[in-house]
């Protein structure tokens, strides 16, 4: 069986030549790459003999995936799979499996640790100090005794209730099922966004999702609300929220997604906006998660080939 892994995924070299000395051992053969393709041509000429593909946030159009006439099987090293066309892989019976799981830790942790840069102006205190000046007219604030609301309790979700009531805060929730998670107040959308002091969003991308969070979600919160969003970039309308903190409607934001990957385009309307920390979609980027994450994508592998089909998604 021909597995093509088309873009770097950040396994070691040293573990690399293991997991193709393995899978050459049992009759198969693993190509893999340094660099992305530069474009869908050279991506199509990877992947157009493989049987199994291995990727990361790449997308993956229906025409690249009907080109590939062997192809059966992608495994994803992420956990969102909206880059992937995935109605011709349902059209074409090929499995898609994700690395569920494998950040969890890293972007629960990153989304306190926003809260606090935001709650705390960390980075605003570097830039006084670098620049001589002294912590006049700083006050910060705690994360103790603030609402902590989360939009989406799966399993990033449920790990930063864990940490947001460990930092002593009260913990709302909406999610589109019914859940029972100890110390979580679930509730209605609307509610969540007039009480909470924080707001987090930990939903995946769909048509639904689409600008779940828009002016008028945003004129609900309160004024010295601020919003995270470590999920993705769509679910937020940007050039609202742009405008709500120019405005001084919120109090600050910090986002790790964007529309696309960054770089972003020199005019993003996030630019201008103040008390707002930009991160470069750094929230799966640990030594830790990228290693679970090389795992998990191999044992997806081994295990559809076993008969035994995993973190498939449907």
């Amino acid at each position: 069986m021909k597995i093509v892994q088309i873009e770097p995924i950040g396994i070691n070299p040293d573990d690399l030549k293991k997991i193709e000395t393995n899978f050459k051992r049992a009759g198969h053969e693993l190509i893999h790459y340094d660099r992305k393709p530069q474009n869908e041509k050279e991506l199509i000429e990877r992947a157009k003999e493989a049987e199994v593909i291995i990727l990361s946030n790449l997308p993956l159009s229906g025409n690249v995936i009907l080109q590939c006439p062997d192809l059966k099987m992608i495994s994803v090293a992420f956990a969102g799979v909206d880059h992937i066309a995935m109605d011709i892989c349902r059209e074409k019976g090929i499995v898609v499996s994700n690395a569920a799981g494998y950040s969890n830790h890293a972007v629960s942790e990153l989304t306190i640790g926003a809260a606090i840069n935001l709650y705390r102006k960390i980075l605003w205190s570097d830039h006084q100090t670098r620049n001589l000046s002294d912590r006049q007219g700083f006050l910060g604030s705690e994360l103790h005794g603030k609402t902590f609301g989360i939009i989406g309790t799966g399993q990033i979700g449920s790990q930063v209730a864990r940490l947001a009531n460990a930092f002593g805060c009260k913990v709302l929730a909406f999610n589109r099922s019914k859940k029972a998670i100890p110390n979580v107040e679930f509730s209605n959308l609307d509610y969540l966004l007039k009480n909470s002091d924080i707001v987090s969003l930990h939903v995946p991308l769909t048509k639904e999702t689409k600008h779940l969070v828009g002016e008028n979600e945003i004129n609900l919160m309160k004024k010295t609300a601020i919003l995270i969003n470590t999920a993705r970039g769509p679910v937020v309308d940007y050039h609202a929220l742009a405008s709500a903190l120019k405005n001084n409607n919120i109090a600050g934001a910090a986002i790790d997604v964007y529309e696309k990957e960054p770089p972003l385009d020199k005019n993003h309307p996030l630019f201008e906006a103040p008390n707002t920390i930009l991160f470069p979609h750094i929230g799966y980027a640990t030594k830790e998660a990228i290693q679970l994450r090389g795992k998990i994508v191999i044992d997806n592998i081994s295990q559809w080939m076993a008969g035994k089909p995993q973190n498939v998604m449907h």
